[in-house]
């Protein structure tokens, strides 16, 4: 565990508020936690990747503790079928009894990730193995393009175990599809639309490749990762598709409200791009797209709360949503974690 960079600038407290005895809450207002708003699996997934690169990083028990709380939530929101419930009251009764694709995507990108970490300790571990197991059978029913992006993220870290690399080709080859269907001379994208988490379909398939050294997975990913740039890099910095009605195929894309997974996914994408082309040009994008959260955005806002470590919800025409939220704070940190394993 690497302890040289301490966390002296940026402060960890509202992990710490958002997280109680069953797992991360889902919204604040303000910085404050909204109990009436319960929890979802998919905060919790990405708070266990979270965890598990703090306590990777930094050890400490009070991390370690967290990669407990999380995955135990993950374990209880699995169903016998192997798929995950998703929205859970503050009374600890799940209000649905499946939750979407992408929730279990995100699920098993996070198992899979805890899975492989060797900072994960071996008792979650065991225990993981067992619901990823559960879970795998459901990963070729999957329909959403962004679920079985995720999936294939997930399955990517577990990369020569048996039946993995199979399940990663398969889904895979179904984005490529996807893909072909609806690329052309001027779209050249998996979809009529831009809408969320964008950056995750050109990372998939640059895992897809490093797993199944399939070319056209490459190809495909360096040529939607250009379109996705040609949308979000008009000027010097990072401009993610805004939430109120994104990009519809002929139109131009919604300005706000820009949202801090998109600044996450992207900076992983263009990790994962580096690797697999070792073009140190990805490294730059990944940094441009990591200093939105520092104010190298369109408004010039930070989005960094210094009292708590804390991460606004979003940029809006007006200036930042000052709420909270646990997909903010943990898209930061999993951003902030990537790039300094990358880092010198």
């Amino acid at each position: 565990m690497n302890r040289s960079d301490r966390l002296t600038a940026i402060k960890t407290d509202h992990i710490f508020h958002m997280t109680d005895d069953t797992g991360m809450l889902q919204h604040s207002t303000y910085g404050v936690p909204n109990l009436s708003e319960g929890y979802t699996s998919d905060d919790n997934a990405r708070a266990l990747i979270m965890a598990v690169g703090l306590y990777d990083r930094y050890g400490g028990k009070k991390f370690e503790k967290l990669i407990y709380r999380y995955a135990a939530f993950l374990c209880h929101a699995q169903n016998a079928g192997g798929t995950f419930r998703n929205f859970m009251g503050y009374n600890r009764e799940f209000l649905e009894e499946e939750g979407s694709e992408d929730c279990f995507g995100r699920c098993l990108w996070a198992l899979c990730y805890a899975f492989d970490n060797s900072a994960t300790p071996q008792n979650v571990k065991s225990t993981l193995e067992k619901v990823i197991e559960q879970a795998l059978p459901n990963c070729l029913k999957l329909i959403s393009p962004r679920a079985k992006a995720y999936a294939v993220i997930g399955l990517g870290c577990l990369g020569g175990g048996e039946g993995y690399d199979d399940s990663v080709s398969n889904l895979a080859v179904s984005l490529a599809k996807q893909y072909d269907l609806h690329n052309n001379n001027d779209w050249h994208w998996f979809e009529d639309s831009m809408t969320y988490c964008n950056a995750t379909l050109p990372w998939a398939m640059f895992v897809a490749y490093r797993i199944t050294k399939e070319k056209r997975f490459r190809e495909i990913g360096f040529q939607s990762l250009d379109f996705l740039q040609s949308v979000t890099f008009t000027k010097d910095y990072f401009k993610p598709i805004g939430c109120n009605g994104w990009l519809q195929k002929g139109e131009e894309p919604a300005g706000f409200d820009e949202q801090p997974v998109e600044a996450c996914e992207m900076t992983l994408a263009f990790l994962e791009a580096y690797a697999v082309s070792r073009d140190k040009k990805f490294l730059g994008r990944a940094e441009t797209c990591f200093s939105w959260y520092r104010g190298n955005n369109s408004e010039k806002l930070c989005l960094l709360d210094r009292e708590t470590g804390g991460c606004y919800d979003g940029v809006e025409p007006d200036g930042l949503n000052l709420n909270q939220g646990a997909e903010s704070v943990v898209s930061f940190w999993i951003a902030y974690l990537a790039m300094k394993t990358h880092s010198k």
